[in-house]
């Protein structure tokens, strides 16, 4: 996806082609953000992914730890999580083993993970200082303007906002009338 230029357009123009909306947005800008952290990983000749950093993270603070945990512990979501670390056993980075009371599995990291951490920090360091810089250059903290836009969402969820947004619409259509 290219967007050149102001993605936001003029809402006015009626000869613009498109209009970029908070998800179109958002997706485009995951996609510049992972694919130059991973490119950086792979030229580092790492075989890693930018979304297993939030469970390597949470592995290294809580040890061996089951999904659920990690989950807590990263602030993912269990199916997130489930889903990444699934991906990192194929890859060899983490291992899945029974818990103590059989009905849990544990993860931990395998020696190739730990044998990449001290590269993946170095990595992370100036990944922050990247990210530093981006949000310098923007004028904004972007991760504080993230954290808030979650905690408004965890408060009120984007589907009440948009149940909302439709009643009001139904409203103004029924006065319109």
């Amino acid at each position: 996806m290219s967007m050149k230029g102001d993605p936001l357009g003029d809402p006015n123009r009626q000869d613009a082609p498109y209009t970029a909306t908070l998800g179109t947005l958002l997706r485009h800008l995951i996609e510049l953000l992972d694919g130059d952290v991973e490119a950086s990983y792979r030229a580092l000749g790492l075989n890693y992914r930018a979304r297993y950093t939030p469970i390597v993270r949470a592995l290294a603070r809580t040890g061996p730890a089951s999904i659920r945990a990690l989950a807590t512990a990263s602030g993912l979501t269990h199916s997130a999580v489930s889903q990444t670390v699934a991906v990192m056993v194929r890859d060899g980075l983490v291992v899945s083993r029974p818990g103590a009371d059989g009905r849990e599995r544990l993860i931990e990291p395998t020696d190739a993970l730990r044998r990449m951490t001290p590269q993946l920090e170095t990595q992370w360091a100036a990944t922050n200082q990247a990210a530093a810089s981006l949000s310098h250059e923007v004028g904004v903290q972007l991760e504080e303007m993230l954290a808030r836009a979650i905690g408004a969402l965890e408060r009120k969820p984007f589907r009440r906002r948009i149940a909302e947004a439709q009643a009001g619409q139904e409203h103004t259509d029924r006065e319109s009338r």
